[in-house]
């Protein structure tokens, strides 16, 4: 029995999406992290899976799975590729949909040109909802983290997030910080942490620790909650760009009481076939009797869905999985503008 599936990304934010409609899907945890290994699976950020909505005020249900195995309620990059999967698979044709999440209702939005917006909610600031253990509200918290004491905000999107403003994005110190503020007992669900650098009112640039995932190139909900805290702190403009290191989001929040709204794009990049009838090993050292418990493989036969060229500055050493490999890739020139050409 095979599982088709798409190969998507958000400003480089990838995703393993799966029609869960028109095909029977039952995946554990622990097969979820053998696809989105990347060295031994298809390799992705995290997985989202396409269902029948459950309720009469939705069209779809979306249901997002983090690198971890873990469900999570929110992801804004994955809710744009989403919106452009169901367009593309010819699940829908209507240019605004409502998803449900486990965060709730999402509007989503095709623009004429190809972008999507969409809209993420009302941000939630009490401490219960996040949630953050704290007093009482606050637009700044002191946390205390490996002997320093750093001043966050907290904000949740459908997801909570920490955000910390630093003086110069490249040095952020993410790899050391983020797993630590991930983790902190102040946050009972862990957190994603966004280290922000403001360039101007209107301009920031963003990377993000994300929770169960790691630093990864682009993350929607993140670059929502940075503009939050920044107009919070009376830094940031209504209409800011969000720059990270996959590209440029565009986020609106006009302030409290009020919804925000994030465009972007997403793009399909490959799609394949998962033989279920093959065994995969997720990881290395796992032993021969707990492999023989339910493991998906991910022998693919992927198939490019786009033109025979696409945009060099898609992350080459991170979507060279077992999957893409199949694919010979000869870069016609370096540089972001430069294309690649499948030969």
């Amino acid at each position: 029995m095979k599982l088709e599936f798409s190969k998507m990304h958000g400003l480089g934010n990838d995703f393993v999406v799966i029609d869960a409609i028109n095909q029977v899907v039952d995946l554990t945890s622990g097969q979820v992290r053998a696809l989105a290994d990347r060295h031994t699976g298809i390799g992705c950020d995290q997985l989202l899976l396409v269902e029948r909505a459950q309720g009469p005020d939705a069209d779809f249900r979306y249901r997002i799975f983090n690198h971890d195995g873990g469900e999570v309620g929110q992801c804004g990059n994955g809710a744009r590729c989403f919106m452009r999967f169901v367009h593309d698979h010819g699940l829908t044709d209507k240019p605004d949909v409502l998803v449900e999440t486990q965060s709730g209702l999402l509007r989503l939005t095709l623009e004429p040109d190809g972008l999507v917006t969409v809209d993420m909610g009302v941000p939630r600031l009490q401490p219960d909802q996040i949630p953050f253990v704290a007093d009482a509200c606050a637009h700044r918290y002191p946390l205390l983290v490996n002997d320093l004491e750093l001043q966050i905000a907290a904000v949740s999107m459908g997801n909570p997030h920490a955000v910390l403003q630093v003086d110069d994005i490249a040095q952020a110190p993410v790899e050391r910080l983020g797993p630590a503020i991930e983790r902190h007992p102040r946050f009972p669900e862990r957190t994603n942490v966004g280290f922000m650098q403001v360039i101007d009112p209107e301009h920031v640039r963003l990377r993000v620790f994300e929770r169960g995932a790691g630093e990864t190139l682009a993350c929607g909900s993140g670059a929502c909650a940075a503009v939050v805290a920044g107009r919070l702190w009376d830094q940031l403009a209504p209409r800011v760009t969000v720059t990270l290191p996959g590209g440029n989001l565009v986020v609106k929040w006009a302030g409290e009481g009020s919804p925000v709204y994030m465009t972007g794009p997403a793009t399909q990049f490959f799609a394949g076939e998962i033989d279920k009838r093959k065994r995969h090993h997720s990881k290395p050292g796992a032993t021969r009797q707990r492999s023989r418990k339910r493991r998906l493989p991910t022998t693919c036969v992927t198939t490019p869905s786009f033109s025979r060229t696409t945009p060099a500055c898609w992350p080459a050493c991170k979507y060279r999985t077992a999957a893409a490999a199949r694919f010979h890739w000869s870069s016609t020139r370096s540089g972001c503008c430069a294309t690649r050409t499948v030969s």
